[in-house]
């Protein structure tokens, strides 16, 4: 809804809406294209580039183990001769089409061999014989990893059953990570992979590959399966888990009571801001939201709340989103932007409120909305009817349904920032580059004050209304730019707002008037995972990965829900599996039980969120961390 100056006409902007040219459609993937993609997802979560070689039996055993494969000494002898120098991604792939990956059947099979008493375990003396003695065998210390996973041993027996659902889902996860990170990083997806090029939309049937002379000579002979070797499998399978640690944290129903916020005392004779915003979840998952630059002219004691905004108008119905945590973290700006410094979060609650109380010294503060996504998420359940938008009269007129005028109105509401009943063009803006990607620049905001209600130069209610009516009445009825408009916006075909989250801000402070600006629309993270990280680093219970100390996981529960942070101080980059079965009453932000996390050298990251799916029960959070190979 982008305003440009000129006639009526000049007022409606078609939303850009996703088409597909010849030259852009996507055809589904055909088997070999899957089988190159996963090649393409297990050779970089160990090298930088498909452009790199490997250059060590290690490489070669660490890569196969993230392709889903189960290599055995012997496998790995085969390709990697006293001769071999070094392999590219070519052999590698050549390899995985002859190193078939292992079947949680055949695993079982293996272990089952040890199972003496066909229970599904393995006494820890039987397993730690079999295991060192003879033959390929692994140290005392890979054996005491696997003896010490928390969660498939206990009272001196192995849970092998359990052990093979690990090892397959974590493949799975690993796999799905990895091939996460290369559908949104378009810098990979455009690589030249080894000498496998994106295919084009045009389908070429694929070339016949040439080996390299080197994995002819090693791989024409017959080779010898290794299925019923089941010290291989056993190796090599629980080879890959390191080492684990377990988190259990019990929370009685409306554990959040035992923090309760409370307004601090004549807070009435304190000057009081405000502004609105919104969460947006957008198509990916992530969540975007606005941000603020808060000015403190003199120190003084500040309390400052975030709470959902009810736009419900019927008394005992609220809005659906009052469920939806929202955290305001607080950075002291010092020297400029780039340089900020966390002060604070409101973590202290009473019902929907989120608030913090203390005092601040004068200067430029930055106030970040949070938000888990565990209770913002993607709609589940389809939407069969679709609302009526626009309708036409007797005459041929058209008008805006009461249903879309009262969306319309909420709209308005939401952008509608410091409250005044007005959009100013800077409020305006925020909309336009919610919906269209388009700001409107002082001359077509100065056609559009010609033409629409105005009052103090910005748009009424009535002038935002008639601007949509507008935009209806030049795609003769048509309600296509409209429904872009309302996706954006977070609602669905009900007009029912599902994908978004309004929130409203109080400052209060004793000396002085506080000032807060809206100046952002970005994603929840960077600055935000920045602040997350170094709250929790300081404020969570710590525990290190047992013989890996540069690997700490910290876990935080500030009542309302619990947030992991892995650290990874180490020189590589680590994979930690999470495992969440076992937690009660739980949901978390990544909407799975059981997943993988690539955390980089040198570096933090949140592994999860989690809350109670129902406060008034009791919940346990029960996590287990498992480092992989």
């Amino acid at each position: 809804m982008a305003i440009s100056p000129g006639s009526d006409a000049a007022f409606s902007s078609q939303k850009s809406t996703p088409s597909e040219s010849p030259q852009t459609k996507k055809f589904p993937q055909t088997e070999e294209e899957i089988f190159y993609m996963n090649c393409r997802a297990a050779y970089l979560t160990v090298f930088k580039s498909s452009l790199e070689n490997i250059v060590s039996k290690d490489q070669l055993y660490l890569a196969l183990q993230h392709a889903g494969r189960n290599p055995s000494q012997k496998t790995i002898n085969k390709y990697w001769t006293p001769q071999t120098a070094k392999l590219n991604f070519d052999d590698f792939c050549i390899i995985l089409r002859k190193e078939k990956p292992t079947s949680k059947a055949e695993l079982l099979k293996s272990f089952k061999q040890l199972d003496v008493n066909d229970d599904g375990y393995i006494l820890h003396t039987d397993l730690y014989k079999f295991l060192t003695k003879r033959g390929e065998t692994m140290t005392r210390e890979e054996v005491n990893a696997i003896i010490n996973l928390v969660d498939v041993n206990a009272d001196g027996k192995f849970d092998y059953i359990k052990f093979c659902k690990l090892y397959m889902t974590t493949n799975e996860q690993c796999l799905k990570t990895t091939l996460e990170k290369l559908e949104v990083d378009s810098k990979l997806r455009r690589h030249q992979f080894g000498n496998h090029v994106e295919a084009s939309s045009e389908r070429d049937p694929s070339p016949v590959r040439k080996p390299s002379p080197r994995i002819i000579r090693k791989t024409d002979q017959k080779t010898l399966s290794n299925k019923g070797d089941t010290r291989s499998s056993l190796l090599s399978a629980t080879r890959k888990f390191k080492t684990s640690l377990s988190f259990t944290i019990t929370m009685g129903a409306n554990s959040n009571q035992n923090s309760k916020l409370t307004e601090p005392n004549l807070i009435k004779d304190w000057q009081c801001m405000q502004s609105k915003g919104c969460f947006f979840l957008e198509e990916d998952g992530e969540i975007v939201s606005h941000q603020y630059r808060m000015q403190i002219a003199q120190r003084s004691m500040v309390y400052l709340t975030i709470k959902p905004l009810n736009l419900s108008q019927v008394e005992g119905k609220p809005s659906p989103w009052l469920s939806v945590d929202t955290t305001l973290y607080i950075l002291k700006e010092n020297e400029s932007q780039a340089n900020l410094q966390l002060v604070c979060f409101t973590e202290l609650r009473n019902r929907e409120v989120f608030g913090w109380t203390g005092e601040l010294g004068p200067g430029i503060y930055w106030l970040i909305p949070s938000t888990t996504g565990c209770r913002l998420r993607k709609e589940v359940k389809p939407v069969t009817d679709e609302a009526q938008l626009v309708y036409r009269d007797e005459t041929g007129e058209l008008f805006l349904t009461k249903e879309f005028r009262s969306t319309l109105s909420d709209i308005f509401e939401v952008i509608d920032l410091d409250g005044n009943g007005l959009l100013s063009l800077e409020e305006y803006n925020f909309f336009e580059l919610r919906t269209s990607g388009e700001k409107c620049d002082e001359d077509a905001w100065a056609v559009c004050r010609e033409n629409f209600d105005t009052k103090k130069n910005e748009l009424t209610r009535q002038g935002f209304m008639d601007l949509n009516l507008m935009e209806a009445n030049d795609r003769e009825g048509d309600p296509c730019d409209l429904w872009v408009t309302l996706h954006s916006m977070g609602y669905n075909k009900a007009l029912e707002l599902t994908e978004a989250c309004p929130f409203v801000i109080d400052i209060y402070a004793e000396k002085c008037k506080p000032k807060i600006k809206a100046v952002h629309m970005e994603a929840c993270s960077g600055q935000l995972e920045k602040a997350i990280c170094k709250s929790l680093l300081s404020k969570g219970d710590a525990k290190v990965m047992d013989g890996y100390e540069n690997i700490i996981v910290h876990t935080y529960n500030c009542d309302t829900w619990i947030t992991s942070v892995v650290e990874n101080k180490s020189d590589e980059k680590v994979i930690i599996h999470i495992n969440n079965e076992l937690s009660k009453n739980c949901v978390n932000n990544r909407g799975l039980n059981v997943f993988a996390v690539e955390v980089a050298p040198k570096s933090t990251m949140v592994c999860q969120h989690v809350m109670p799916l129902n406060e008034r029960q009791e919940w346990v959070y029960y996590c287990i961390y498992s480092l992989i190979s």
